[in-house]
């Protein structure tokens, strides 16, 4: 994984799991790609309709806080979003995202404006966010060396399908 590029949808503070997808849609369905015509609903009801595959969520403070459902994610995925920035993230999402093969990354994103056009940059554990439309650069917090491995495998179902095992966190 070398780089992510995308445009960049932004969102607020505190953006809870129910904010990505509401509790009542899933009493509908718990597909992700049907539920992903109804993602963020709560904050902007066109928001789903307006995404292009390759977006970027970009969020301030406790993005997916709230409850520990998986669909929260699996959801932001089935939209085709690669990636979401956030200046935090709530632990459990961040774990989720993982699992799933979306790229959480936490870094400050004040320097970053709605359909910005953005570079999430890896290089070995460094992650960079190049706001291509301004200039911009921001270094995110870096991933641990077998979270990126995870990532790259596309999610820990693929990684371990891939690998049959675990390998030591440090190598």
């Amino acid at each position: 994984m070398n780089s992510i590029d995308g445009r960049a949808r932004c969102l607020g503070d505190r953006i809870n799991t129910d904010y990505i997808i509401s509790s009542s849609r899933k009493k509908e369905s718990l597909d992700p790609k049907e539920l992903s015509r109804w993602l963020l609903e709560a904050v902007d009801p066109c928001f789903a309709a307006s995404i292009r595959p390759g977006d970027i969520l970009v969020a301030g403070e406790s993005f997916g806080c709230g409850s520990a459902m998986e669909v929260a994610v699996t959801v932001v995925k089935a939209a085709g979003i690669p990636a979401v920035l956030a200046q935090s993230f709530s632990r459990t999402y961040y774990r989720n995202a993982i699992n799933n093969g979306l790229v959480p990354v936490e870094c400050d994103t004040s320097m970053i404006g709605e359909a910005d056009l953005l570079s999430i940059r890896f290089d070995t554990t460094l992650v960079r966010v190049v706001n291509e439309s301004t200039g911009a650069e921001v270094q995110a917090k870096p991933f641990a060396p077998f979270l990126l491995r995870i990532l790259e495998a596309g999610g820990l179902a693929a990684y371990l399908t891939a690998r049959g095992r675990f390998e030591e966190a440090g190598a």
